[in-house]
């Protein structure tokens, strides 16, 4: 599998280091652990706390296509089990957002500091094969860049297919799409006042009832109510140490994600949902300090045993993402 770019601090893995005269010497093997798994390193996938790093390894196959390895656990603080039997679908669009990231600076040369710009996604999961078992999901990405456009030999945009494999089993399969700029370009995409030490989000506003949008903590829930039941506000907590990792200056897309998943609950008044498909559009940053309404309107589908809501963001009347989430029935 590939190594990290990062330079070791400490001896290679079955290197005997280099200690002082008089130390008692252990039996080399003492310090040789072939296979060790961990995690990627953080600052390659935009994560700031460990914990919240799903990747473990890649490998290069071709100009175009990867395998990367992940892990789910058992328990998340915020990607908390639905039933109490299946993984989250949503740590699956987190893991294949990861990859993009990944493969971005480590793979394709986009230098730290710059920024990714997500686009669009689509996931689709197979809920068989995300029951939660007596161990941690070990995960097997294959990879396929379809759309990938470069600019002076670093990564301008990618479109990326992924295929999520548990013991040889498709748990999930994602598309994403997303383009990187640099500092420069960014600071000009954005209105200048967001880089001020004066810019502060909206006011945290009361949350709908848990049960309401389908979750069980009042401090994961990123809807407030209005009068309309299928219209809500962004509700923006940005001391949420897994929506928030990190200060950013707009609201990122997983939190956009995690708003249709809870209006498309609050709509169909399920008090638990399990997402079985996500397609997903960013027209445009979702601001802080701009109030976002979230609307969901349910539609029947052409599918047996299958329902869909449409839901869509607006800020001062302009679209900020749209999302189409599929669910079944019962």
């Amino acid at each position: 599998m590939a190594t990290s770019a990062f330079p070791a601090t400490h001896p290679a893995l079955g290197q005997e280091p280099v200690l002082p005269a008089g130390t008692p010497r252990l039996r080399p093997s003492l310090f040789r652990y072939p296979n060790l798994t961990t995690t990627v390193p953080k600052e390659l996938v935009h994560r700031a706390a460990v914990a919240e790093v799903m990747l473990t390894d890649w490998e290069r196959v071709d100009d175009t296509r990867f395998k990367v390895a992940a892990q789910w656990p058992r328990g998340h603080s915020f990607f908390t089990p639905i039933d109490g039997r299946y993984h989250d679908p949503l740590i699956a669009a987190e893991t294949i957002r990861q990859v993009g990231s990944l493969l971005g600076h480590a793979e394709f040369g986009v230098p730290f500091g710059h920024h990714y710009l997500l686009h669009d996604l689509s996931l689709h999961v197979d809920p068989h094969h995300l029951m939660i078992h007596q161990a941690p999901a070990s995960l097997d990405l294959d990879v396929t860049c379809e759309d990938l456009k470069m600019r002076g030999g670093r990564l301008a945009a990618l479109r990326y297919q992924a295929v999520v494999r548990r013991d040889g089993h498709t748990a999930a399969t994602g598309v994403f799409s997303f383009s990187c700029v640099s500092p420069t370009v960014y600071r000009r995409l954005r209105p200048p006042h967001v880089f001020a030490d004066s810019h502060r989000p909206l006011p945290l506003t009361a949350p709908a009832a848990p049960q309401s949008v389908g979750r069980m903590s009042p401090a994961d829930v990123v809807l407030s109510p209005t009068e309309d039941p299928h219209r809500w506000q962004l509700r923006l907590d940005t001391q949420h140490p897994v929506l928030f990792d990190h200060p950013g200056d707009h609201v990122p897309g997983m939190v956009l994600l995690e708003a249709a998943r809870q209006a498309a609950a609050g709509a169909l008044g399920r008090t638990s949902l399990l997402p079985l498909g996500l397609t997903s559009e960013l027209v445009q940053y979702a601001e802080l300090d701009i109030p976002c309404i979230i609307e969901a309107a349910p539609h029947p589908t052409h599918s047996p045993g299958l329902t869909t809501v449409h839901i869509t963001g607006h800020q001062r009347g302009q679209t900020v993402f749209t999302c189409t989430v599929t669910a079944a029935d019962a």
